[in-house]
């Protein structure tokens, strides 16, 4: 007598089958089993991993049941924690507004062209959608530059200056104390130590070198124009190159982002300066985060395209 397979009589497939879907449409199925379909049908399609760590955001249905999906992502992904996004970045520090839903250690690892990033994912941000500008700003540095980074973080681009551009110096300012020890962290574990000075406290006050840098990156959101005039200060006297940041509406887009920094340029008595901007990524509805590089001065000195 042949019977029927498990599958064609109506059983639950096996775990075989069940590996072959997505992570997500095998935490769905399983919660499915817990809740029922109609609440797990909600269960968004995406999430961000950052090394041994992942991070999910969560409808409001969803999250009564945000530990028992935190154990079933943590079982079907094999990491090491889980946090669930409730808002959005917090304060000047920029610190993300994240709940440990799952798992134990919340501090991680990535590595990003060659860089290693080390952090705790629960009290730390780590954009991805800054990866590109992470490379350019590696590119686009030149071997022996000074460089300062005013809002270094935990070497977001003060590590792919040094590491990848071999910026002779690069001082690195940062006030949270959290990020400024991953700063210091990632600075030895990347190999750069000797050539990252991490600086810990407010980059207006700290004593930085005024007159010596070749390139200074504004890196702050969502508006980095305040720090204008700091930046220009602490270029050398036949000048360099800035970065800055901030946030633009799409419609306008990297033109108005041009418009505005060539505007604060002008009413701080910057002298003649080029700019040039590019869009780093989504900003939420209707904005963008734009990059703006302003070159002053220094024949030769412009930032190549790219």
């Amino acid at each position: 007598m042949t019977f029927p397979s498990a599958t064609a009589a109506g059983a639950r497939p096996g775990r075989s089958a069940e590996r072959r879907a997505s992570p997500v449409a095998r935490v769905r199925s399983r919660l499915a089993e817990r809740i029922g379909p109609g609440p797990a049908a909600l269960l968004p399609s995406g999430y961000q991993r950052v090394g041994r760590v992942l991070i999910l955001c969560l409808p409001p249905p969803l999250r009564p049941h945000r530990h028992l999906l935190g154990e079933l992502y943590r079982e079907e992904l094999g990491v090491e924690a889980v946090l669930a996004r409730h808002g959005p970045v917090r304060g000047e520090m920029r610190l993300p507004d994240l709940e440990t839903i799952a798992g134990g250690s919340t501090e991680t690892e990535v590595v990003e062209h060659g860089i290693r990033y080390r952090f705790d994912a629960a009290k730390l941000l780590f954009a991805r959608g800054n990866r590109t500008e992470r490379q350019r700003i590696g590119r686009l540095t030149r071997p022996g530059e000074t460089v300062v980074d005013l809002f270094a973080g935990i070497g977001y681009f003060a590590l792919p200056a040094a590491v990848v551009g071999r910026a002779g110096r690069v001082v690195a300012c940062e006030v949270n104390p959290l990020a400024h020890h991953y700063l210091e962290v990632n600075a030895r574990a990347n190999g750069v130590a000797d050539r990252v000075t991490a600086l810990l406290g407010d980059n207006r006050t700290l004593p930085l070198p005024r007159g010596g840098a070749d390139r200074v990156i504004l890196g702050w959101l969502p508006d980095a124009l305040p720090w204008l005039a700091r930046g220009v200060e602490l270029l050398r006297p036949d000048g360099g190159v800035l970065h800055v940041h901030l946030i633009t509406g799409t419609r306008g887009g990297v033109a108005e982002a041009e418009a505005r920094v060539a505007d604060a340029l002008g009413r701080r008595g910057a002298g003649p300066a080029t700019v040039a901007g590019r869009e780093v990524k989504a900003y939420g509805p209707g904005r963008l985060h734009a990059v703006v590089d302003v070159t002053i001065g220094r024949p030769g000195s412009s930032p190549p395209p790219g």
